[in-house]
């Protein structure tokens, strides 16, 4: 019986829930996965707690009623949690990429408290991974991550797990679907600014789009894709970056005429013994894989010495899709009990 405490109860952390809720007998018939969750520290929803394990659907019908936590269990703070009643911490905090706070505070706490912790935050990721990779070994625990790539598409898993043994050559792919919806719409007519408002429209774009269109999002997961997959410390300065913002529709019109597709890429590859990571426009032939991957999907190509190259399609984004990566994880730390 796994103990999980949650941190962060906004829509990642209740799309973890959903799925727990809806697959609890089916999750231990199929890989002896039998949990419950004792706390859920949140300052919004409320911080309650347990021992005996919360009722998750009651949790879920507060919710969706607008109702907090507050008369679910008892009142606790994530020192109550992080005092035996956890095994797994989920953390599942916004990120916030400045310093990483909270949530790197609580994955440092989790981890020296000896919880596996299992996040879908960026931001301790960009900030401090080493640390915390090194930390997480001393204390005997596990820090997976796999939700900050791809959200549910399982990037670093099929990188760490499923090609065990190849060497990762480079790593190239689409990790931002606003701007390949914004690319694509721009492909099929639509100039840049109508593209990025209907963007915005549909929710894939926020009010203040920088963080998008500039490719500062892509940047921080060719940082992650850079240290997690071919071993190198970097910072999010050190990756190259150029953003969408510019192009045109002549630059659209451009490629298409030389048989070739725009889409923003981040890169990390090898160098002449070093490690470059690079975000920017990129002309790719309409024959390779990530050309016709269109729309607000994402996609990476890996090039491993084993099978050449392998690409991975699939959600980036989604409370449900991202509530898988989380389950993802605690799946794997089942399977390594």
């Amino acid at each position: 019986m796994w103990n999980i405490g949650l941190i962060g109860c906004g829509n990642v952390g209740l799309g973890l829930l959903r799925i727990l809720e809806a697959k609890r007998e089916n999750l231990n018939e199929r890989y002896g996965f039998s949990f419950q969750v004792t706390g859920i520290v949140d300052p919004f929803r409320g911080s309650v707690g347990r021992e005996e394990g919360l009722d998750l659907r009651k949790l879920l019908e507060a919710a969706d009623a607008g109702r907090t936590f507050d008369d679910l269990g008892e009142p606790i703070d994530l020192d109550w949690l992080l005092s035996g009643r956890a095994d797994v911490v989920v953390e599942a905090t916004p990120t916030n990429l400045k310093d990483g706070m909270p949530g790197l505070d609580h994955v440092r706490r989790a981890l020296a408290a000896g919880c596996h912790v299992v996040s879908t935050n960026k931001g301790p990721v960009s900030l401090a991974l080493p640390e915390l990779q090194a930390l997480a070994r001393e204390k005997g625990v596990r820090y997976r991550i796999e939700g900050v790539l791809l959200s549910g598409t399982p990037a670093i898993n099929l990188a760490q797990e499923a090609l065990a043994g190849c060497d990762i050559l480079s790593v190239q792919g689409i990790v931002n679907g606003t701007t390949n919806f914004i690319l694509t719409r721009m492909e099929e007519g639509a100039d840049y600014d109508a593209a990025l408002a209907e963007a915005q429209e549909l929710g894939y774009a926020e009010t203040d789009p920088t963080a998008d269109v500039e490719g500062w999002d892509a940047a921080v997961k060719a940082q992650v894709m850079a240290n997690v997959f071919l071993g190198q410390s970097f910072a999010v300065n050190d990756v190259e970056r150029t953003g969408i913002s510019r192009l045109t529709s002549a630059d659209i019109a451009a490629a298409k005429a030389r048989g070739c597709r725009l889409k923003l890429i981040a890169k990390v590859e090898r160098v002449q013994g070093a490690v470059r990571a690079v975000v920017a426009p990129m002309e790719l032939p309409l024959s390779h894989p990530l050309a016709g991957v269109s729309g607000a999907v994402n996609a990476l190509t890996y090039q491993t010495d084993h099978l050449g190259e392998v690409t991975i399609v699939g959600p980036g984004a989604g409370r449900i899709e991202t509530g898988q990566a989380l389950l993802a994880d605690l799946l794997a730390l089942n399977r390594s009990r």
